[in-house]
């Protein structure tokens, strides 16, 4: 696998050239203050990890959610009362 790595700075500058990388299949990380930040990848990659993305971010979001319980356990909601609000906004079936 092809893989390039810029700053920000540079990544400004010859945004075409990044583009035209991701169109040959190569992967461009983008770097700001040399802490790797960002990655341009073809758009059939990207297409191809798009459910495998959304299942991340919400393992993330979810991680995120317990350690605010744990820090704070009154944050907290019965579950049947997280149900029935679900239930009533139509996003989760009674049955």
């Amino acid at each position: 696998m092809t893989m390039q790595i810029l700053n920000s700075d540079d990544a400004r500058t010859r945004w075409r050239d990044i583009l035209d990388a991701a169109n040959r299949g190569e992967d461009v990380v983008i770097a700001r203050y040399g802490k790797p930040t960002a990655v341009v990848i073809p758009i059939a990659d990207y297409e191809a990890l798009q459910e495998e993305l959304e299942d991340l971010r919400a393992a993330r979001r979810a991680q995120a959610a317990l350690e605010a319980w744990r820090r704070d356990p009154g944050r907290g909601r019965p579950y049947a009362e997280v149900r029935a609000e679900l239930v009533a906004e139509g996003l989760l079936n009674d049955g």
